[in-house]
């Protein structure tokens, strides 16, 4: 096995990801080099909630599209976040402090749409209130968790942002889903 492989894993090799062909058996299986198309078409099979992360800097309210969101401790209680390092939004709400993640309704695909542009004034008639930390939180989402900003990691080419939960909610409805590119909803 390479240095520190385990059968049947993939393994890193500089900045090449490869997987073994052959399942658990990587002498008999050929190693391939996964690119991020592949990367991205497996991984699009997992089906995510989708958030619009909201904060206020220098007294204006700016936000970004987010899918990549999960809780991570309930004691203390902290969620992440990872947000793309090209955001052109995500700077000044870190620099903010506080932040919202308003989770989005199924009957809120135009706000993702719209808060997942770069720059613009993503506020422009879209209904929403200060929460008690300070940040944006939209009218009609699913639910919201106010945080303030704990720590920031590197992530690739996205960063891994801890909040720390200072407040949170929910609405109505049902959330409104992200899976294989597309968006969706939950059917009965």
């Amino acid at each position: 096995h390479p240095t520190g492989a385990q059968p049947g894993r993939a393994h890193r090799h500089g900045h090449h990801l490869t997987s073994h062909s052959d399942g658990d058996n990587p002498e008999r299986g050929e190693e391939r080099e996964l690119g991020s198309s592949l990367f991205r078409r497996v991984l699009g099979h997992f089906a995510t909630g989708v958030t619009v992360v909201t904060a206020v800097h220098s007294a204006q309210p700016v936000g970004l599209t987010c899918q990549a969101f999960a809780a991570l401790s309930l004691d203390p209680p902290l969620v992440l976040l990872a947000p793309s390092r090209r955001s052109t939004s995500w700077p000044r709400a870190q620099a903010a402090g506080t932040f919202c993640v308003n989770v989005l309704a199924e009957t809120q695909e135009g706000l993702a749409r719209t808060f997942a542009r770069s720059g613009g004034h993503k506020f422009i008639g879209v209904d929403w209130r200060l929460g008690g930390a300070g940040a944006p939180v939209l009218a009609g989402v699913a639910a919201w968790v106010e945080c303030r900003l704990g720590a920031v990691h590197n992530g690739g080419d996205h960063l891994i942002v801890v909040g720390q939960v200072v407040d949170l909610g929910v609405g109505e409805g049902r959330p409104l889903l992200f899976y294989r590119g597309g968006y969706g909803r939950f059917e009965d």
